[in-house]
């Protein structure tokens, strides 16, 4: 169904003021804050949290991939919900939904409870993170938003600083189960200064979701999920089973795009937003920064406390590094780039940065001195700054505003769903070299596996005897420096996607020009209106 454009007097044709884009914003980052902080919190309370709960390597991976694997599959609904019914009640659903996983996760007393309370909760992180782009897109227009982007980036980076060292103190002194409770007041907050804050005109539609379609995307892409983390060590690789779970997912997977493109009048992914080749691009490029940036940074928390035998408030510390290079390149090119109103170069050299701070973390073991480690995570964190935004900058540039839920919420749809890829298939790939490493490494030694040192666990260091404990420690250290190896050449494959995307200057109108009513559109730049209906 087409969106009948606003009127010039309309108020999403009129442009708010910097304050008013402030008081609405402050709101929304608060969101953000609470979504990026449920995952970095608890990075560091992991190995202790899996060594509680009697967990193993794969239930670490599970940790994370499922609260990964609910907020990708849900980001394009909520995406498409923001283009039909009023966003702020969706952003203030998504928090009662992430209060309510957290309250679950902190009790949880096993590790298959905690698991699906991180399902649960990642329901509404995939709202947070969908929204937030969605809201500051039908507030301001693409120029401004590399400024108010360099805004998004602090708060990524600041929970992605805080959020360790929250953790790390909480595991320290309170005990793991706060870092799932600490998120709810911030939460509150947040719904409480967003209903003050929040006021955008809500566009009345005839809503129409394709649950079909979202169910069966959800459905393939689990089953694939289960396969790459669970194959090799559960099962064989060319078991029968492994062999079912492929061809099963691959099937609905499938079974879902034809729904897509076929059945769904209002589908959760618009397939016509692949004609723009940018969309396309930045699509394919997300996938692969999500597998080679989640894949791989996820596992650094596990190797500064098992390799390197820190602390949790130490592994937090040691985050700094990666986060404050993050923090200055975000800032840094959003200024940049609302100011010349050109994105392409910074994506490129983002993507550089990304590139060369992966190959460097790829040297890493048990040996490296932490400087030396603390710079290259620096150089991959002024890569992470420069790229992640603007990826999602360049496809709003190019949407209409009617389509611009689903647009957004399709490249971060498909980061997320790269991202719980790479987890879970690095995941694989370090539990399977730790478990040769050790169990080689206990051979040598003439110590016998069993009995307390099962080569496929998260081992609690403090309690393993010194011979025992050197050989995880290196088992855990040289596996790391393995999957950033692994992650390279991902990250190369963007940077190719990257290079092909057709830079189009950012437009200075909230709406394209084609979406204009004539007397508004006369007033735009000719310049501006030829460079707003590029394909």
């Amino acid at each position: 169904m087409t969106q009948t454009p606003p009127s010039p007097a309309s108020p999403a044709a009129a442009p708010m003021s910097h304050r008013e884009v402030l008081e609405a914003l402050s709101g929304l980052l608060l969101a953000m804050f609470v979504a990026m902080l449920s995952s970095t919190v608890v990075s560091n309370a992991l190995p202790r949290i899996v060594t509680d709960l009697e967990g193993s390597q794969t239930g670490y991976t599970w940790i994370v991939v499922a609260t990964l694997l609910t907020m990708t599959a849900t980001t394009p609904i909520w995406g498409k919900l923001a283009d039909l019914v009023s966003k702020k009640v969706l952003v203030q659903s998504a928090l009662v939904i992430f209060s309510i996983g957290s309250l679950v996760a902190g009790f949880a007393p096993s590790m298959e409870v905690l698991i699906g309370a991180r399902a649960f909760q990642g329901l509404g992180v995939g709202g947070l993170t969908a929204l937030v782009q969605v809201v500051i897109a039908s507030m301001v227009s693409p120029r401004e938003r590399g400024r108010y982007a360099g805004y998004i980036g602090a708060t990524f980076a600041m929970a992605t600083v805080s959020g360790p060292l929250i953790g790390g103190l909480l595991v320290d002194t309170v005990g793991w189960r706060w870092c799932f409770f600490v998120g709810i007041p911030v939460a509150a907050v947040a719904f409480v200064v967003l209903q003050k804050t929040l006021h955008l005109p809500v566009v009345h539609r005839e809503v129409s979701i394709d649950y079909l379609g979202a169910t069966l995307l959800v459905g393939g892409v689990s089953l694939l999920l289960v396969w790459v983390s669970l194959a090799g060590t559960q099962f064989a690789w060319g078991s029968s089973i492994s062999i079912a779970l492929v061809v099963a997912g691959l099937a609905v997977v499938a079974a879902a795009v034809y729904v897509e493109m076929r059945v769904a009048r209002e589908p959760v992914i618009p397939m016509r937003l692949f004609r723009d080749r940018t969309t396309t691009l930045a699509t394919v490029a997300s996938v692969l920064i999500g597998l080679a940036m989640f894949g791989s940074t996820v596992y650094l928390s596990q190797y500064f406390q098992l390799a390197r035998g820190m602390s949790p408030t130490e592994a937090g510390l040691m985050s700094i590094a990666m986060v404050g290079g993050l923090l200055v390149s975000s800032i840094a090119t959003g200024r940049i780039i609302t100011n010349t109103g050109y994105w392409k170069r910074y994506l490129v050299g983002g993507m550089v940065l990304v590139i060369g701070g992966l190959a460097l973390l790829a040297t890493i073991d048990d040996t490296t001195g932490l400087v030396r480690v603390g710079v290259y995570m620096a150089v991959l964190g002024l890569g992470l700054g420069a790229t992640m935004q603007n990826l999602v900058l360049a496809v709003q540039n190019n949407t209409a505003q009617s389509d611009m839920g689903a647009a957004s919420s399709v490249v971060a749809f498909f980061r997320s769903m790269g991202g719980s890829i790479g987890v879970s298939v690095l995941g694989a790939i370090l539990a399977h070299r730790v478990a040769a490493s050790v169990a080689d490494g206990m051979a040598d030694a003439g110590i016998p596996t069993g009995d307390g040192h099962d080569t496929g666990a998260i081992p609690d260091l403090a309690t393993l005897p010194e011979p025992v404990r050197a050989i995880f420690e290196h088992a855990f250290g040289e596996a790391t420096g393995h999957i950033f190896l692994v992650a390279t050449p991902i990250a190369m494959l963007a940077l190719v996607c990257v290079l092909f995307i057709r830079e189009v200057p950012l437009r200075t109108t909230v709406l394209r020009a084609d979406e204009l009513a004539p007397e508004v559109a006369a007033e735009v730049p000719g310049e501006a209106r030829a460079e707003a209906r590029r394909p």
